[in-house]
């Protein structure tokens, strides 16, 4: 369990912290020079750290806390450190708040606040140690996979692509119908790339059709082939994708929009593996394995008269969803950085890279085109940018957006330990005066242990009814130490009519 250290040279203060703490079940250490504290830090599990400002009494001008404090975040930049000040070293604890400290709080004091400011801090680190445990996790399974299996190239970092690459591979050597399905952009002709080179058919013929993108009238001709004359302008035979793929995989993106009579003889070549050429009445045969992609809700479609439902449940042995960028994240700047790599080697601009305004405002775009939208936009950075650092305008986003309009939250990609914040724009739980609108908390995210942070403190926003002073009061801060982390996150309140 994370330990409390105590660093005072007065031992009745220790003493007093310790009992306080012990009554609240939290484990403490204390000692009473810096280089004692020091110590366990490099050897104990400490989850935040209670600090003086003068360990002499000869100094009280708060320069050995100071000097603490910097050495602390050398050591360690994440941990969480209270400053506990008299009146002579206010005006040097507020500079360490600036500089990251979590912090300060007055002697003599208040015993209530002082445990659940500890509490919660202690409780910060725990998450954030969690959180770098799931995210080394998550990285070894990924590297685990790509050791064993072609992934193609595919680049992320979110547990649910994990699962979907994982399903994929694992599918890959049985000789069943796949069906891809989610929204377009979202990578499904990569993730038929993936099944085909993990599978028993990798050395043999890759034949990738949009069906979407033939007329109406040449469906057949194009899946099945057509003999020369079968139809007007049909001059010379023709090769269908089924015959060209034969002992191979073909691959069938924008399936929803074959017509049902095509349906009809697609599921012929399912069930028996025959199939006759346009203006034939030569019955051949085809060995294929076949991978469709499909963005619409078949379903819906097959209710609606649009589908044939015999051959939904012939395509839908195995289906696997790829969720759109928007729930996932984790893999926005993977993504970005990859494509950006590449266009500008492309460009001759190489080094070129992301400002943190641009990833910010990738995190908190939506994403409705998914990662085709997210490849045009950078590609579009390299294109417009002269230097080497892109910005949200190269990338065609606006940087305050978030703030302008409230964020974007997604479902979280990555396996976070949290402190229970749901997703937020309008808080659709907070309660309100009479006659008062309800409150809106809006921030803009970047980093992912800023997120924890700001989540926390956008509960207790959301059970304090947007009255920061309570908010603050739960978390055993002060209201100005609220305000000041609101605005280190981004954070901020408004009100907007019923």
């Amino acid at each position: 369990m994370l330990k409390v250290l105590i660093i005072d040279d007065q031992p009745a203060v220790r003493t007093a912290l310790e009992t306080l703490f012990e009554v609240h079940d939290l484990p403490s250490v204390s000692v009473s020079s810096p280089d004692e504290a020091l110590h366990l830090l490099a050897t104990e599990d400490i989850g935040a750290v209670v600090q003086d400002m003068n360990f002499t009494q000869e100094n009280t001008d708060g320069a050995e806390g100071t000097a603490f404090f910097r050495r602390i975040r050398a050591l360690d930049p994440d941990m969480p450190v209270l400053l506990m000040t008299a009146w002579t070293a206010l005006e040097a604890a507020v500079t360490l708040i600036k500089e990251g400290a979590s912090d300060y709080i007055a002697k003599p004091w208040d015993d209530d606040k002082l445990v659940r400011t500890v509490k919660n801090l202690v409780n910060l680190r725990a998450l954030r140690q969690e959180n770098i445990r799931l995210r080394a996790q998550g990285s070894r399974a990924r590297r685990s996979l790509a050791e064993k299996h072609d992934l193609c190239g595919v680049i992320y970092t979110s547990p649910q692509m994990h699962e979907v690459v994982r399903l994929a591979v694992s599918i890959a050597p049985s000789e069943v119908p796949v069906l891809i399905t989610g929204p377009n952009g979202s990578g499904k002709e990569k993730l038929a790339e993936i099944i085909q080179a993990n599978s028993r058919r990798r050395d043999k013929p890759f034949v990738r059709v949009n069906v979407g993108a033939l007329p109406e009238n040449l469906f057949e001709a194009e899946l099945f082939g057509a003999e020369a004359g079968a139809f007007t302008g049909a001059t010379r035979l023709r090769v269908g994708r089924f015959e060209s793929a034969d002992g191979g995989t073909l691959f069938l993106d924008e399936l929803g929009t074959l017509p049902l009579v095509a349906q009809a003889k697609l599921l012929r070549v399912l069930q028996t593996g025959e199939y006759e050429r346009l203006g034939s009445s030569t019955t051949r045969k085809a060995s294929v394995r076949l991978i469709s992609a499909t963005n619409l809700d078949l379903p819906r479609a097959i209710a609606a008269g649009q589908f044939r439902e015999d051959l939904f449940f012939r395509l839908n042995v195995i289906e696997i969803y790829v969720p759109p960028l928007a729930d996932r994240p984790d893999d926005v700047l993977p993504l970005a950085e990859h494509f950006l790599t590449g266009y500008a080697a492309k460009e001759g601009k190489a080094g070129m890279r992301l400002g943190e305004e641009a990833k910010g405002a990738l995190l908190n775009h939506d994403w409705p085109g998914n990662v085709r939208e997210l490849q045009n936009r950078v590609q579009r950075a390299v294109l417009v940018e002269a230097g080497e650092v892109a910005t949200a305008g190269d990338l065609g986003l606006l940087p305050n957006a978030a703030r302008a309009e409230g964020p974007r939250r997604p479902t979280p990609s990555t396996p976070v330990a949290t402190l229970g914040a749901g997703h937020f724009g309008a808080v659709p739980g907070a309660s309100a005066s009479p006659g008062r609108p309800p409150p809106v908390v809006s921030g803009v995210s970047v980093s992912s242990e800023n997120d924890r942070e700001r989540a926390a403190i956008e509960e207790a926003l959301v059970r304090a009814g947007g009255v920061v002073a309570k908010a603050a009061a739960e978390m055993g801060l002060s209201r100005q130490a609220l305000y000041r982390r609101m605005e280190r996150l981004g954070i901020t309140m408004e009100r907007r009519p019923k």
